[in-house]
């Protein structure tokens, strides 16, 4: 295999996002690209500035973070990207440190506005479900439904001071 025709591959999945060094590698190598060739155009990539992985994980993580996923949820998809763990350290480290907890309510402030039939405790426990899926801690999920569902009465509206 040729250095153009992995280049090639790479300059693709480029096109569509931003990719991780591993995902490159793993694309490359699946396409049967010599494990030396793979490291050279990677190598010359990063050279070039086209592949930064510090720059892919805080670029996925302010993406995933307009999502409202949890930081343990981002890490775990970085880690899964092949990013190294020191640079999903740094990215998740810039967010603020009430993020998960700010994600967690406007996640939940947003769900319950569809729930106003529900019993309080079918709602709580779909609300709870919901964070949970999205990667948020237990205890984060309990005080965050039990602050949102407070205000509300069986008819979903916000009870009126």
């Amino acid at each position: 295999m040729s250095e153009d025709f992995a280049r090639e591959i790479a300059l693709r999945l480029l096109e569509v996002r931003a990719r991780s060094r591993a995902e490159l590698a793993q694309a490359m190598a699946k396409k049967d690209v010599p494990a030396e060739t793979i490291e050279s155009v990677l190598d010359r990539f990063e050279e070039a500035g086209l592949v930064d992985d510090a720059q892919f994980a805080g670029l996925w993580v302010e993406g995933q973070q307009r999502r409202m996923k949890s930081t343990r949820a981002l890490k775990q998809e970085l880690r899964l990207k092949g990013v190294d763990a020191e640079v999903v350290d740094e990215a998740l480290a810039e967010t603020a440190d009430d993020a998960d907890y700010q994600a967690a309510s406007a996640l939940a402030r947003k769900k319950v506005r569809t729930m106003g039939a529900l019993e309080p405790h079918v709602r709580y426990r779909r609300l709870a479900g919901a964070l949970a899926r999205r990667g948020f801690a237990p205890g984060l999920c309990h005080r965050v439904v039990s602050e949102v569902t407070e205000g509300v009465d069986d008819e979903g509206d916000r009870e009126r001071p």
